[in-house]
């Protein structure tokens, strides 16, 4: 929802006041309900207490595919625009999707082309998509390029959970033994030491590191609790700050196992994103301006804003990928023969499509060698502390008979 201030007349005399609509043609309509005449209408800027807070986009990119086959069957059937947006909002189960759709079929009515409509509505539709659809106007392909929207959002889509897939397994796996051995070692542990105690004896080395370590975990559980939240929560910050998001993506890029398939990923994504502007007749600088945004790595974006540079100055696209470690020369070379062939799109498709593969590929083999080592993992640390308690117990039990 927006906030207008308004002037106006009733028959009360001169009325102002703040009135609140999905877009100002609404409000207007809903003044005039109230028998005000409006003279002067504004939109109020959002501020941090009106703003809904939500961090990056708030559509899901799931919603927005069904959103843009849809659309594209709609108008493959004759429906007209405003007609399909209108149908759409109705229908769609994402809030801020619906709330934008509202915005932009008002702005339809009023006979505004649906580019500039979308292009209102920038937390919801990303400079590539708003592009796409003014190319799609310009050639009459609107169908089509709703089509190709949805086909480029889908792989996104399926690039973007294989990762995430791959990921989530041994950090909920790290998560669980966590608490698992925070459990063991404030509530279980403590309970036999009591109990050995009472028999004496010496302990094994393994029950006494276990007793040790459990004594040290009852007094410092809360703080290290609090530190994986705090560290958690700085994570999180890293990623957002647009001054730290460089160092994060370079130490993603750079971690174990997990480096290749995150930059194979966002390569993926870079590829397939310029790819599309390319094919449908964006101009090569602004289809590069516009990935510098959209492709979630600010390292790789940080070699493309010096690729846009270079093509400036009438130098070589692939000069700055040659030099930089994040680009492997598949990826330059490729794009080097489609410069030079005028094919450019062609072979950014190719490689978009070896390196979604590659990602498949990659987390498959992830997930087929990282299961069974979490669950050896896991099994090891608990093994320990149950180890730790059975051993002297079986001590007491032959010192009984």
């Amino acid at each position: 929802m927006a906030r207008f201030a308004y002037k106006g007349r009733s028959r009360k005399g001169a009325e102002k006041g703040k009135v609140t609509a999905d877009t100002k043609r609404a409000a207007l309509m809903k003044l005039q309900q109230n028998n005000i005449r409006v003279t002067e209408i504004v939109e109020l800027e959002e501020t941090m207490l009106t703003r809904d807070l939500t961090i990056g986009n708030p559509v899901k990119l799931d919603h927005l595919v069904i959103f843009l086959r849809q659309f594209s069957v709609l108008l493959q059937a004759g429906v007209p625009v405003a007609a399909a947006t209108s149908i759409l909002t109705k229908q769609t189960e994402s809030k801020a999707l619906k709330k934008a759709l509202v915005s932009v079929e008002s702005e339809l009515r009023e006979g505004r082309p649906l580019s500039d409509a979308a292009s209102r509505q920038r937390n919801i539709f990303e400079p590539l998509f708003i592009n796409m659809l003014r190319a799609g106007e310009a050639m009459g392909n609107l169908d089509e390029t709703f089509n190709d929207l949805a086909n480029h959002y889908e792989r996104q889509y399926r690039t973007r959970q294989k990762v995430i897939s791959a990921l989530t397994y041994p950090i909920a796996v790290g998560i669980i033994a966590v608490i698992v051995v925070i459990f063991l070692l404030v509530a279980v542990v403590p309970s036999f030491v009591n109990m050995f105690a009472d028999f004496g004896g010496e302990l094994p080395a393994i029950t006494l590191f276990v007793i040790n370590a459990s004594e040290w975990m009852q007094s410092y559980w809360l703080l290290i609790l609090l530190f994986l939240a705090l560290l958690g929560g700085g994570i999180g910050l890293l990623r957002r700050h647009k001054k730290t998001k460089y160092y994060y993506d370079y130490a993603m890029m750079k971690m174990p196992v997990f480096g290749s398939l995150i930059q194979k990923a966002a390569l993926a994504r870079l590829t397939r994103t310029l790819s599309s502007l390319f094919s449908n007749s964006v101009p090569i600088l602004q289809a590069l301006e516009m990935v510098e945004e959209v492709v979630g790595n600010d390292v790789i974006g940080e070699v493309i804003v010096e690729s846009r540079q270079a093509l400036e100055t009438g130098e070589s696209l692939t000069g700055p990928m040659k030099r930089h470690w994040a680009f492997p020369p598949l990826v330059s070379n490729m794009i080097a023969i489609g410069e030079e062939t005028g094919s450019l799109d062609a072979m950014l498709s190719k490689v978009a499509d070896f390196y979604e593969q590659e990602v498949e590929a990659v987390t498959d083999r992830l997930k087929s060698l990282i299961e069974p080592l979490m669950i050896v993992f896991l099994a090891g640390v608990v093994g320990v502390i149950v180890a730790a308690i059975m051993v002297p117990m079986f001590e007491i039990f032959n010192t009984i008979q």
